[in-house]
């Protein structure tokens, strides 16, 4: 089975308590459930992990590659904006990482307008909610079937 990395950034375990006006009612780990019984469907395993720190996802990149995984589905939270080194991590793997917001960054605070992740990233899935992390899943899957084209 074809592996997908799931890597969720700071603040993202407070989703269902944390302004759910903008993020939704839904719990990471509900999400998170929801995304396992989709790749399931898929045929394809998932690893979903979560840190607040800036430095486990840059390992967790980096083992992406490393364990061959097809993609990284990445919701660096607040790093999106501030983040070179996750930049750099993106860059120093061949695995194709999407990038997934939950609301639209360009609909929000000007400082949210600019992403370190979006130019190095192989596509950018943003403000549908939940259902961001189920399109992210399902594009990574027809990335799969055309050979990461």
């Amino acid at each position: 089975m074809s592996l997908i990395l799931v890597l969720n950034g700071p603040n993202l375990n407070r989703l269902g308590l944390r302004q759910p006006e903008i993020y939704g009612a839904e719990t990471l780990d509900q999400i998170i459930g929801r995304l396992h019984a989709r790749a399931e469907a898929l045929g394809l395993t998932l690893d979903a992990r979560q840190s607040n720190h800036e430095g486990h996802l840059v390992d967790w990149l980096h083992e992406a590659a490393d364990r061959g995984a097809l993609a990284v589905l990445l919701n660096a939270g607040a790093f999106t904006h501030t983040s070179v080194a996750l930049r750099d991590a993106i860059l120093s793997i061949p695995t194709p990482v999407i990038e997934v917001h939950l609301s639209n960054p360009a609909a929000r605070e000007s400082f949210r307008h600019r992403s370190h992740i979006s130019p190095v990233a192989r596509g950018v899935i943003q403000g549908f909610g939940a259902l961001s992390y189920m399109l992210a899943l399902d594009a990574a899957a027809a990335l799969g079937q055309e050979g990461g084209q």
